[in-house]
């Protein structure tokens, strides 16, 4: 191609495109690669962080099985897809962990509860929330020991009735200037556990990993 051509090429309308185009192309080849490059080990801390939480509501000395490899689908207390871990003793359900979630002063709150086959809770934790720093944040065990008030508890102590906050007329403490976020989560766990009241045959039920039950 001759000079003249050259600079008319690079003058018109098609060259910034073409252009433009091949720095969206070389741009998409490396986000893509990128991406593949760091995938497997972000689903790696993705399952690290959510084993961590099992374990602080699903005692270890209790099971012997992978909780992240014996699930159950089900259908949740909202009717959304729920995933529960079922936590194993010589084949049998000990216990069991799952999700439940409200909607707090800022957003939702979501929690993992741990229960027993008896219906008694093993432990919560919070797992996402984008409540108030300094307020709603408290419900978080690494900045107050709140939390901790579920363990030992179930649908019969304290008595349905009670399972409020005290501003409520209820059993669990609020804080100081934030009532709406632990109302939220002590909604949350009661729903937890009557779901768990409700379904409590198929829950206890030995399954095959990742078996579906809807």
């Amino acid at each position: 191609m001759s000079e003249k051509k050259t600079n008319s090429f690079k003058n018109s309308l098609i060259f910034p495109a073409l252009l433009l185009g091949l720095f969206t192309l070389v741009a998409s080849a490396m986000l893509s690669s990128g991406d593949l490059g760091t995938r497997d080990a972000i689903a790696e801390r993705l399952a690290e962080d959510l084993q961590a939480s099992i374990s602080q509501v699903i005692p270890e000395d209790i099971h012997d099985n992978n909780l992240l490899e014996d699930t159950l689908r089900i259908a949740g207390p909202d009717g959304a897809e729920l995933t529960v871990y079922q936590a194993k003793m010589g084949g049998e359900v000990a216990a069991v962990a799952f999700t439940v979630g409200e909607f707090g002063y800022s957003g939702l709150i979501t929690s993992i509860i741990g229960i027993d086959r008896n219906g008694k809770i093993l432990g919560v934790r919070i797992l996402s929330h984008t409540e108030t720093p300094g307020l709603g944040d408290k419900v978080e065990i690494a900045k107050d020991d709140w939390v901790l008030d579920f363990s030992e508890k179930s649908l019969g102590d304290p008595l349905s009735s009670q399972w409020l906050v005290k501003k409520d007329g209820g059993y669990f403490d609020q804080f100081s200037g934030a009532t709406i976020t632990p109302r939220a989560v002590v909604k949350s766990v009661k729903k937890g556990l009557e779901f768990f009241e409700a379904q409590k045959e198929v829950l206890l039920t030995a399954s095959n990993p990742a078996q579906e039950v809807m």
